[in-house]
Parts: C-alpha cells; structure tokens; sequence
C-alpha cells in the first residue's frame, strides 16, 4: 500500500532503509546529524545510528569530499551531504581528479561508492545558489548523475545510487523538497519497503503523438502540465523524465521521437555546451529522422536574484507551453 510522501521524506527513508540493510553506508556533511538536514532529508539518522554514522561536519566541502574518498577506499560506502550544488565548485578537485578517477586509475583495484547528495534549481536564490549543473558533471567521465522528479523516484534513485559501486551525483531540486505531496500528480504512491529504480532508465509519463518532450527533475512538473493544457487545443505531446544525466537513456527518446518526428529537450541547466544538445544529437546520431526539434534551456546568464527575472530565464508552463508550440508549428 502506498503512501503520499514528500521527497525529503522519502530520501530519508531511502537511507534509513539503506543502512539498516548494510553497516557500511554512512552519511557525512553539514547539518546532517542532530538538525536531519536543511531540508530534512537526512531526518531521524542520526538518533537512529549514532555519531559514528552520520556525522556532522565543520564548513568546508573539501574535508567533507576528501574524508569521502578516504572512507570509499577503505571499504565504506559514504554518502557525502553537499548542501547546494553550486558550493561542489570548492571542492571539485576531489569530485574529478579522486572520486571519478580513482576506479580507473587502480586498473579497477579500488571503487569509489560514493553518492555525493547535494540540492540545485531555482528558488529565488540568486546566482550562486540556483544553478543544476548537472551537464557539469555529466562531462567528467566516472560519474553516474541522477535528478529525481518525483518522491517514487527519489526514494528508489538513492537506493540505487548507494548500491552502486560507482560514485553518484544524486541532486535534489529544491523547489521539489519544498512542495507538499499533493503536490505531484505522478509518482507520490511510495511503498514502505525497499526497492530501486534503474539509474538510466527514463519514464514516458504522458503518452503522445504529435512531439516528444524530455525533461527532468524540476521542469517535469510544467512540462506535464503543459502537456495537458496543449491537448484542450490537439496538440498531443508525450512526456519523458529523463531521470539521468549519466547513463542518459537515449533508447527510449529515439523510440518516442520515432513516433512523432518532433523533439523538444527543456532544461533547467544552462544551454550551451549541455544536456539539450547532446541528446538531440545522440537522437540524430542514433539514425532517427527528426522533422523538427528545439532546445529550451536557461540562456548563458548567472540565475537573477529578482524573482521576475529568474522567472524570464528559467523554463515554467507557459514558456514550454510556447516552446512547444513553435516546435509543432514548423513545417
């Protein structure tokens, strides 16, 4: 029997359940301990493990990354708390010379199971706190990038990214740990036990002919809704949640864009030198005759702090619902 979670919530679950199960996951950042998180995914761990397991940290994501590293070689399976992705830029040494690196460099020796558990997406937090970045990581080969749209989702992606004996760019949005459950029309049905979703593996949420639209994480909410609001007038547009950046699960858009001959990536990452592009041409590249395709993406500008400008950068309903609009109107 399922329950209406939201996703912080069921992130925490996720890890008790992932720990109770092997003593060798631990949890390690800033305010995970006593205070369970600033947005309460970490909730519950600390008096249920001790200060042995979840451990909270000074200020300083290069400690926090480097005790990772440490900890993964030694055995462990550390899920390291970054609190916004944007501070990852601090410590990325260790994200791209260590934890990507270290399982090829040792000739497969040493694996790295680390999830570094870090919040990206637009808020109205202004440029050094909005950013997604996961076309950031998903350029530095080693690592598996996930960004849940959903609870169902959340709780089964950390599951498995803690599983996983590759390290994990697990990123929350944080306007969805912010949304109540019944908020989410798809996916707030979580089961009590354990269970994994496949990282890279998409989801066709909506059905369509006319347009393949793929997103993920925050812009999956709009991208349905607009979805629906465009049906009202015939434009029947199928819905795909990327789920992951790394594997990027380009089977399943090249068979929905089989169908409807349009393509249209909408992202909250930045446009250029990204996501969009590369699925778009990893669609093309798959031999799939596109009739027409579009990428809606945040321009290349830093996230405003205003509110209004953000909301004039960063796709939402009405933007996608223009978006793809122009896309089902060219010949």
């Amino acid at each position: 029997m399922g329950r209406n979670l939201n996703i912080s919530q069921c992130v925490a679950e996720a890890l008790t359940l992932e720990m109770h199960r092997d003593d060798r996951v631990m949890v390690i950042g800033e305010d995970v301990g006593r205070q369970g998180g600033v947005f309460g995914a970490t909730r519950g761990l600390h008096k249920a493990f001790g200060d042995l397991r979840v451990v909270d940290t000074p200020i300083s994501e290069t400690a926090i990354t480097g005790m990772g590293v440490g900890l993964a070689m030694e055995g462990y399976r550390p899920v390291l708390e970054i609190m916004f992705v944007d501070f990852i830029g601090v410590c990325l040494d260790q994200v791209y010379n260590a934890i990507a690196k270290n399982h090829y460099m040792s000739g497969g020796r040493v694996t790295m199971p680390i999830v570094i558990k870090t919040a990206g997406g637009c808020i109205g937090s202004g440029a050094q706190h909005s950013q997604c970045l996961w076309g950031l990581f998903a350029h530095l080969p080693g690592l598996k990038v996930v960004a849940p749209s959903n609870p169902y989702d959340a709780k089964g992606l950390m599951a498995a990214a803690v599983e996983s004996d590759d390290p994990v760019i697990y990123i929350e949005h944080k306007g969805l740990l912010l949304s109540r459950a019944d908020d989410f029309t798809f996916g707030n049905d979580v089961p009590e036990g354990r269970y994994t979703v496949p990282i890279g593996q998409a989801a066709v949420i909506r059905p369509g002919t006319h347009l393949t639209l793929a997103t993920l994480s925050g812009t999956v909410l709009p991208a349905f809704a607009a979805a629906e609001r465009l049906a009202s007038e015939g434009i029947d547009v199928e819905v795909i949640d990327l789920r992951s950046v790394v594997p990027l699960d380009v089977a399943t858009v090249a068979q929905s864009v089989e169908k409807t001959r349009r393509l249209l990536v909408v992202d909250e990452d930045y446009l250029s030198f990204g996501l969009s592009a590369e699925l778009v041409t990893r669609v093309l590249e798959a031999g799939v005759s596109i009739r027409s395709f579009s990428r809606h993406a945040v321009p290349d500008v830093p996230i405003p702090g205003a509110l209004s400008l953000e909301r004039a950068v960063v796709p939402n309903q009405s933007s996608i619902e223009g978006a793809i609009r122009e896309v089902v109107a060219r010949p």
